[in-house]
């Protein structure tokens, strides 16, 4: 079993969501989280005066997975997630040893 933690843009999540559902994925922890990379930030302009934001909104996805579906999965969320510019996201896969329910 793998854990897998995705990062992508706010506006991509309900298509990324909608992906999942369509690959059998019904449980996803979902976290508002800024990030900072290569995307630099941007400057915003507040009451005249210029403000550099270097830390992005963005929106952290955690899920279970079998082995067997883990390429499938981080297809699904990779093609979903995609915009073909900086700052699309990244997916981290963690190895998991068990899970306990209702904790």
């Amino acid at each position: 079993m793998k854990k897998l933690l995705c990062i992508i843009k706010p506006f991509k999540l309900q298509d990324v969501l909608k992906a999942l559902t369509g690959v059998g994925i019904k449980d996803v922890a979902i976290t508002e989280v800024k990030g900072y990379g290569r995307q630099k930030g941007h400057l915003e302009l507040y009451q005249g005066s210029e403000y550099v934001i270097s830390f992005l909104p963005k929106i952290k996805l955690e899920m279970t997975v079998s082995d067997s579906d883990v390429e499938k999965v981080i297809d699904t969320v990779r093609n979903a997630a995609f915009t073909g510019r900086i700052g699309d996201g990244k997916i981290f896969v963690f190895g998991i040893e068990g899970v306990t329910h209702g904790v």
